[in-house]
């Protein structure tokens, strides 16, 4: 490709120096990350742990995912993206240590405090290195070319990650994925140094409020809106979640294998990388409602389109659903920046999911206990959230936009 061509293409996508070394960092701790953490449920159970500890799990995932959001977004705002990636980087290292050294599941309950953090982190982080970085009218696209990047090792980590069961077995197959996440975590470390330049942090000396119960007043409403219906629709994805993999490979008429797993969710992820470009450019110049408004009603259908599947050829058109509820999600992630007041975006975007993770936690533990009275009834109550979160954007949406658009 010429040079002319590479700066055309460049300019399109919205990529910039630091914004390619992000997306380096996001495929390989991503990669290692998704090798291991997917079969999470499967690797509990097979070193004693029952339901419970699988749901525990998921709700520690939702309630440390919430509890990192708002420190991540103060350390982005306070010591910018580079140093804030770097320091989450290393904890998540210690995690990944602590699952490889001791093989029970009480290990990986206290790993999971440290490499939970990184995609806690991470998102504020990326998000204000994406607004400082690019134009308002590129801030779609650069975090479509973001969830696009980070879908390559979701696709593709899940897939080695089956191939490590399929050899070594469920217990020291995810072990040795968490081996090789350590790995990749570690080079990842170099390439935040050389590539991320450092972006503009606040002033010294500038008080930056962290305290959440004087931030969350200072939310702006319509900001609070949007919440709500994200709140909503995540107690959909969040009910089952955990449970997907076992209803997938345990429970149903033909169950699939750890492998034909693995190439369910690269279909996922193919299916969601598809849609991401051309819906960035979409969203960027028509407007970001319709785009928000498929992915909850895509987030709505897959638990529903899931409880029907009794076989592997099913479960592909259940996981090309699945992919499709990312329709919109750069957009919203967007949407939440732009609303959020300028000079503490990152913070912002923290206590939003602080706040949302923490009501998400809950609903992801009573998925567990509604689990255990009936599959069939966690699905239906993870359908009427989805609804619920649809019909509430649906109304609030149009306005919401016009205040991001000023």
């Amino acid at each position: 490709m010429s040079p002319s061509r590479w700066s055309a293409v460049a300019e399109f996508l919205g990529l910039r120096r630091s914004m390619m070394g992000m997306l380096a960092v996001v495929v390989l701790v991503g990669m290692g990350e998704r090798m291991a953490d997917r079969f999470l449920p499967i690797y509990l159970l097979a070193v004693g742990g029952g339901t419970l500890a699988v749901g525990l799990l998921n709700a520690m995932e939702n309630l440390l995912g919430a509890l990192y959001s708002l420190p991540g977004g103060y350390l982005a705002d306070r010591f910018g993206a580079k140093r804030s990636l770097m320091f989450f980087n290393l904890l998540s290292m210690l995690g990944f240590s602590i699952v490889i050294l001791i093989p029970t599941w009480q290990a990986v309950l206290v790993g999971a405090v440290l490499f939970l953090s990184w995609s806690s982190v991470s998102l504020p982080a990326t998000m204000s290195l994406i607004n400082q970085v690019l134009p308002i009218h590129k801030q779609a696209m650069g975090a479509s070319v973001h969830a696009m990047v980070k879908r390559v090792p979701m696709a593709l980590g899940p897939l080695m990650g089956g191939l490590c069961i399929a050899w070594w077995g469920e217990r020291d197959g995810v072990r040795a994925a968490f081996v090789v996440a350590l790995g990749l975590a570690t080079f990842s470390l170099f390439l935040q140094y050389r590539l991320i330049d450092a972006q503009a942090t606040a002033p010294p000396g500038t008080e930056l409020e962290k305290n959440p119960f004087r931030l969350l007043p200072l939310m702006p409403s319509s900001l609070r809106r949007l919440l709500v219906a994200d709140i909503l629709v995540r107690f959909c994805e969040q009910i089952p979640y955990a449970f997907v993999v076992i209803w997938c490979m345990k429970m149903i008429a033909e169950p699939v294998t750890a492998l034909e797993f693995g190439l369910l969710t690269a279909i996922e992820m193919v299916t969601a990388m598809l849609l991401y470009l051309p819906v960035g450019w979409m969203a960027d110049r028509w407007g970001k409602k319709g785009f928000v408004l498929m992915t909850f009603i895509f987030f709505a259908l897959f638990p529903l389109v899931l409880s029907q599947c009794q076989s592997f050829w099913p479960l592909v058109f259940a996981f090309i659903v699945r992919g499709l509820k990312e329709f919109g999600e750069p957009s919203r992630k967007t949407l939440i920046m732009q609303l959020a007041p300028e000079g503490r975006k990152a913070t912002f975007f923290g206590l939003y999911y602080l706040v949302r993770d923490i009501f998400v936690a809950m609903g992801a533990f009573c998925g567990a206990l509604l689990w255990q009275l009936d599959p069939q009834l966690n699905f239906q109550v993870a359908i009427g959230f989805g609804m619920l979160g649809t019909g509430w954007f649906a109304w609030y949406g149009k306005a919401l936009e016009q205040e991001a658009t000023g």
